[in-house]
């Protein structure tokens, strides 16, 4: 299975690197920096919140558990059937979204309509006072690599803009991201989302029982290169479940990380791609990830669940 998938990747590789005409020689797009942000939003006291969102203590429990966590969990059948539940809604809500996605809409807009709708489906939305983060969704446009914070910026044509939704429904989140064309993109644009697209979903293929981690990352890499592009390193996928962020850490570029996938886990897989320098900034609002050289980024997510027979995607 492993060779079939190097060489299936391979061949999609060098298919993706033959559309790559396009060398960056200038930019047809927008550099981002954070604008204004809208006051916080309420959610109904009827939501049931995530124990991180009740107080600063339990926020830093929250922050710490990966490290107190030493082994990835493996989930029950009840936790299975709601965790589906989770990942389904997260995928409802990243759809209403979707619709909404065009130039001039602003992506505080975005995110109030995110907002509702979680609401409207009894969710809270995970991001919201995760860390003290102050929105429902992140929104990261162009050359904002991850965690961009919605604000008055209006979507430009041209823009390319990730859409990262996680929510919190009976005791279970649920994480899934797409990065969406905004109008008239340019084809090196078009290529780097294309790419994106393909290291996440062949990534996926490659998981099932008792395969390694560390394929993902080899498989990530390999496409990302095939494409003319690279991964940026800094962000990982994450076991997920009653808890937002847990072990397995998910490694994106090639490493020799050990450990195997086995049947009940959950985690997700979300490589952060760009057509530049994977170097990045983090802004003062202790979020926004910016690439160094205004590079612009791509970014697709799904939540995964490990069967007996391979792999299943809870968040299609």
């Amino acid at each position: 299975m492993k060779s079939f998938v190097l060489l299936s990747s391979a061949l999609n590789c060098h298919k993706l690197h033959s559309l790559s005409c396009i060398m960056r020689s200038h930019r047809a797009y927008s550099i981002v920096r954070p604008g204004a942000l809208q006051p916080l939003r309420t959610v109904p006291k009827e939501i049931v919140r995530p124990p991180y969102v009740e107080s600063t203590f339990l926020s830093k429990i929250a922050d710490n558990i990966f490290h107190r966590m030493t082994k990835p969990d493996i989930k029950s059948k009840d936790d299975i059937a709601r965790m589906k539940r989770s990942c389904q809604i997260a995928r409802e809500v990243l759809n209403v979204v979707a619709r909404s996605i065009q130039p001039g809409i602003t992506t505080d807009e975005l995110d109030r309509i995110a907002h509702e709708e979680c609401i409207a489906n009894g969710a809270y939305p995970s991001p919201l006072l995760y860390k003290g983060f102050p929105k429902s969704i992140c929104t990261s446009v162009n050359n904002v690599a991850c965690h961009g914070i919605p604000d008055n910026r209006c979507l430009q044509d041209g823009d390319i803009i990730n859409v990262d939704v996680t929510v919190f429904y009976k005791g279970f989140h649920g994480d899934t991201s797409e990065t969406f064309l905004v109008g008239n993109v340019d084809e090196a644009g078009r290529h780097l989302v294309a790419v994106a697209r393909h290291c996440r979903d062949e990534a996926i293929r490659a998981c099932g029982p008792g395969r390694p981690f560390n394929i993902i990352g080899e498989i990530v890499s390999l496409i990302a290169e095939g494409g003319d592009c690279v991964v940026i390193p800094n962000f990982c996928g994450h076991g997920i479940g009653t808890y937002f962020h847990g072990p397995p850490e998910i490694i994106h570029d090639r490493n020799d990380i050990k450990g195997n996938m086995l049947e009940g886990m959950t985690f997700t897989i979300e490589p952060v791609i760009c057509d530049g320098s994977p170097e990045i900034d983090i802004l003062d609002d202790g979020w926004t990830a910016v690439t160094t050289d205004d590079s612009r980024t791509a970014q697709f997510e799904h939540t995964i669940l490990i069967t007996k027979d391979g792999v299943e995607v809870l968040t299609q």
